[in-house]
C-alpha cells in the first residue's frame, strides 16, 4: 500500500475513534472533571511511566543476551526511542525502529533484535491475559451479575487469545530450536530461487532464531516472563491511579481488565494509539464501572498523555542525541530491504 493511502486509511481510523469517543460530549463537563483529578493520585499515575520504561529496558535487556551484552542504557535509550517513534508515526512503527536504533549504538543483529521485540509482545500477551484470568475468575467474578453479555465476551474473547498467543509461542520454539538447521533447510530454496536471494534469506532466517534464544533455555524464558508481572503490574497500577485521581469506583484489580481492553483499543495501528486507547478506556470504566460519561472521558485523555508524552519527549532526546530526527525515523520504519535487516 503506498504511503500516502496508508497514512489517509491510518487518519480516517484516528477520526473515527476519536468521533465515537467524543460523541455527545459535553466539553466544560470534561474540563471540571479534569481540574476537580486528584494530584496525588495523578503524580502517582505519571511516575509509573518512567518505571514502566525502566523495567521494560531491564527485561530487554535479558532477553538480548543471546546476541550480545547491551546496556542497560542503551537499552533504555532505544525503548523511549522506540515508544516516541509509535508517537507520531503510524503502524507502530517504533516496533520497528527500537531494534535498528539499538542495532546501530551497540553493533548487535537488528534482525535478532527484532525477534526479541516479538517474543516481547507474546510475553506481554500471555501477562496481560493471566491478570484477566485473575480478576475474571477470582477478583471480579461478582462482575458478571452487572454486564453478563459483556463479561461473557471478555471471558471469550480472553481464551481465544490465549490460545493463539501460546500457539505462537509453541511455533517460535520449534524456529529458534536449531538455527543452523533452519537456515540449510532455506539454503534449499535455490532450487526453485536464485542463489544469491536463498542464501540471503537463510541468513536473515538464522539471525532471526538466534535472536529467539530465550526460547531455547527454558529457565531464561520463565524469567523473562517473571519479568513481565512487575511491568504489568506497574502500568496496572497507573490506570488505576489515573481512575481514582477522577473519583471513579476502580478497584486496582479492575486495572486487569482495564489493561486487557487497552490492548485491543491500542492495536488500531495509529499514531500515539489516539483513539482507540480512549475509546477502550472509556468503554471499560463505563460499561464494567458504571463511570460517568464525562469523569470517564476526562480520564482516559488524562492516563493517554501520561502513558505517551513522558516517553515521546524522552525518546525525542535521545534520537537527537544520536543524530536521528522524525524523518530519519520515518526512513527507518519504512525500511523494508532484506538485505539491510541481516546486517547489524
Amino acid at each position: 500500500m503506498p504511503s500516502h493511502v496508508r497514512t489517509l486509511v491510518v487518519l480516517a481510523l484516528a477520526a473515527l475513534l476519536l468521533g465515537l469517543f467524543l460523541r455527545n460530549v459535553d466539553v466544560r463537563s470534561v474540563l471540571g472533571e479534569i481540574a476537580r483529578a486528584r494530584p496525588g493520585w495523578l503524580l502517582l499515575s505519571l511516575s509509573t511511566m518512567f518505571a514502566n520504561l525502566a523495567v521494560r529496558a531491564w527485561r530487554w535487556q535479558y532477553l538480548l543476551e543471546p546476541l550480545g551484552h547491551p546496556s542497560f542504557r542503551m537499552a533504555f535509550k532505544a525503548t523511549a526511542v522506540g515508544f516516541a517513534a509509535s508517537s507520531i508515526l503510524p503502524a507502530r512503527a517504533g516496533e520497528v525502529i527500537r531494534p535498528y536504533f539499538l542495532a546501530r549504538q551497540e553493533g548487535i543483529s537488528a534482525t535478532g533484535a527484532f525477534a526479541t521485540v516479538i517474543l516481547e509482545r507474546l510475553l506481554d500477551m500471555l501477562t496481560v491475559l493471566a491478570l484477566l484470568a485473575a480478576y475474571v475468575f477470582v477478583f471480579g467474578r461478582d462482575m458478571g451479575a452487572v454486564n453478563p453479555v459483556a463479561f461473557a465476551a471478555v471471558k471469550w474473547a480472553g481464551v481465544t487469545a490465549a490460545v493463539a498467543a501460546l500457539g505462537a509461542l509453541v511455533v517460535l520454539f520449534v524456529v529458534a530450536g536449531d538455527p543452523a538447521r533452519l537456515r540449510r533447510g532455506l539454503i534449499r530454496l535455490e532450487q526453485v530461487l536464485p542463489s544469491t536471494l536463498a542464501g540471503l534469506l537463510a541468513r536473515i532466517a538464522e539471525k532471526f532464531a538466534i535472536g529467539l534464544g530465550a526460547v531455547r533455555r527454558p529457565s531464561r524464558l520463565f524469567v523473562a516472563l517473571a519479568l513481565s508481572l512487575p511491568l504489568w503490574l506497574c502500568i496496572g497500577l497507573g490506570i488505576w491511579a489515573g481512575a481514582r485521581a477522577f473519583h471513579l469506583a476502580v478497584p486496582f484489580t479492575g486495572s486487569f481488565l482495564l489493561q486487557a481492553l487497552l490492548v485491543i483499543g491500542v492495536a488500531v495501528p495509529t499514531p500515539g494509539a489516539v483513539g482507540g486507547f480512549h475509546e477502550a478506556y472509556r468503554v471499560g470504566v463505563t460499561v464494567f464501572f458504571g463511570a460517568p460519561n464525562d469523569a470517564a472521558i476526562g480520564s482516559a485523555i488524562v492516563v493517554h498523555a501520561f502513558s505517551v508524552v513522558p516517553a515521546l519527549l524522552l525518546g525525542l532526546l535521545f534520537a537527537a542525541q544520536a543524530g536521528l530526527n522524525v524523518t530519519g525515523m520515518r526512513q527507518l520504519a519504512s525500511q523494508s530491504d532484506p538485505g539491510k535487516a541481516a546486517q547489524p
